[in-house]
């Protein structure tokens, strides 16, 4: 008697089932991780939105203090989504009695949003900057 090789119509059928659940698990991983990637990617586009507009609110001593200013993003920088942002300076630090030539610590508070589909997210940035208080700050009441 001979022994038989060969593989049967069940064992296929089992087979190709396996297979088909590896293929779907593998599927569902995938996409998955892509909605992962494109998320990552609107929230590393918002960091750097928030890195830029910090950079210029550090630089612009102009900028009123304690009043909220707020903007949107060129959607050319935001890579197309709506996306703005809302900043606020504050004092953070200073002198009990100021006087002119006093430095004063500046708090930034900035807040970048951007909409991905129907959500609206948000980002949240704080920064910090050393002035020297001058006169007519005092005039103004703005220490």
């Amino acid at each position: 008697m001979t022994g038989r090789r060969g593989v049967t119509l069940l064992e296929m059928l089992v087979a190709a089932a396996i297979m088909a659940i590896a293929v779907v698990g593998l599927l569902s991983g995938l996409s998955g991780a892509v909605r992962n990637a494109a998320r990552l990617g609107d929230y590393d586009r918002a960091v750097q939105l928030a890195q830029l507009r910090m950079n210029d609110l550090l630089l612009d001593v102009q900028m009123p203090r304690d009043v909220e200013v707020k903007g949107e993003f060129d959607p050319r920088l935001s890579g197309g989504l709506p996306a703005g942002w809302r900043a606020r300076v504050s004092d953070f630090e200073r002198s009990p009695v100021p006087t002119p030539g006093d430095f004063v610590l500046d708090r930034i508070q900035l807040e970048v949003w951007w909409t991905s589909g129907a959500q609206r997210h948000t980002f949240a940035l704080d920064g910090y900057r050393w002035r020297t208080l001058k006169m007519e700050d005092l005039a103004k009441g703005t220490q």
